[in-house]
């Protein structure tokens, strides 16, 4: 049987056309997945759990006898469905270390009459080269900055549409990146399944072009960005858009207005050490007569300091400043792509 390194399956296109098997537990697919991996669970989050119980408090060879009871029942089932989840009878197949769970499924279907390639080192393996390739310059980052309500996300996005290459951090962390964040938005992964992801995407885009990002912190929301990538956005060249307030007020109010009061003030209560009692007070009265404006610039003041303290310990040079003629996002796309840093 072939084993390949994860560089081998991630850089050699003679494996873009297998399909990639996890055979680990349904729980530790949740945690962090390859891109495009199909799950195709040996065992159960409770029987893993079980056969790791015998392996520290009886043997091995316990664990490996419950290991084929528990297998032996389903052998029919993962070859029929490895054949649904890959007509074409092409697989790479991995579980945690390359060891006795994606061998003994791997050597089940070659049985089967598929052609099967294991992923040597594993899903652990796959992990260190991800780590390692997000800390590598392969990419030439350029970072779009402004305050809270510049719209920086509905831009970027606009500038992909346009050509540009672009990778959405909020949009692969679910969340807006503030204590508003989180609202209207899917649960957020993982960070190990975030990092996989941001991998995923920066690994589809060629090497040496330009890539623009959003300034983000290190947290958005409860999912951390790599500290290697981090270091690297931080240091990058930053295009600043400015435009007036009463744009920015205006966004935040389409943006949030029509959610829940209650999310809203939930939202204000976590900045209420730095917001103050006076302003938050404010704030939820706004909210209560359906004053969004008001409560926007309310929260705009506490946001505003943190992005000038925050710009204060930036490394990344400013090249370019770019003031809005237009609250409309692909308008202000054109002006940034036409004079904004472009390299």
């Amino acid at each position: 049987m072939q084993t390949i390194t994860p560089e081998e399956f991630f850089t050699d296109p003679k494996w873009q056309n297998n399909v990639l098997l996890d055979v680990r537990s349904p729980g530790e697919y949740a945690t962090g997945k390859l891109s495009a991996a199909q799950s195709l669970p040996l065992f159960s989050d409770e029987e893993r759990a079980r056969v790791g119980t015998l392996y520290k408090q009886e043997s091995p060879d316990a664990a490996l006898l419950e290991g084929l009871d528990i297998a032996g029942g389903k052998m029919r089932q993962l070859v029929e469905l490895a054949r649904q989840l890959a007509p074409d009878n092409r697989v790479v197949v991995h579980c945690w270390r390359g060891g006795q769970r994606s061998g003994s499924v791997a050597w089940l279907l070659e049985r089967a009459g598929m052609e099967v390639v294991k992923l040597a080192g594993g899903y652990k393996a796959a992990r260190h080269y991800i780590r390692q390739y997000l800390a590598e310059d392969r990419h030439q980052l350029s970072v779009l900055s402004g305050p809270t309500g510049s719209g920086k996300t509905p831009v970027l996005l606009a500038m992909r549409q346009r050509g540009a290459k672009v990778i959405d951090l909020e949009g692969l962390a679910n969340h807006k990146g503030s204590a508003f964040g989180a609202i209207g938005e899917l649960p957020q992964p993982t960070t190990e399944e975030f990092e996989n992801q941001l991998f995923a995407a920066l690994r589809a885009i060629p090497e040496g072009s330009q890539v623009w990002v959003e300034d983000e912190s290190r947290l958005i929301g409860h999912v951390y960005q790599p500290d290697e990538f981090y270091d690297r956005l931080i240091a990058a060249p930053v295009v600043v858009l400015e435009q007036p307030l009463d744009w920015r007020v205006d966004r935040l109010v389409e943006l949030y207005g029509s959610y829940p009061k209650e999310d809203l003030g939930q939202s204000f209560e976590r900045i209420r050490k730095r917001l103050g009692g006076q302003h938050l007070k404010a704030a939820l009265e706004a909210l209560e007569v359906n004053d969004y404006a008001t409560a926007a610039r309310i929260a705009l003041v506490y946001y505003d300091k943190a992005y000038e303290h925050y710009g204060e310990r930036r490394k990344g040079t400013i090249v370019a400043r770019v003031m809005a003629d237009s609250p409309v996002p692909d308008a202000i796309a054109q002006q940034v792509l036409a004079g904004g840093g472009s390299r």
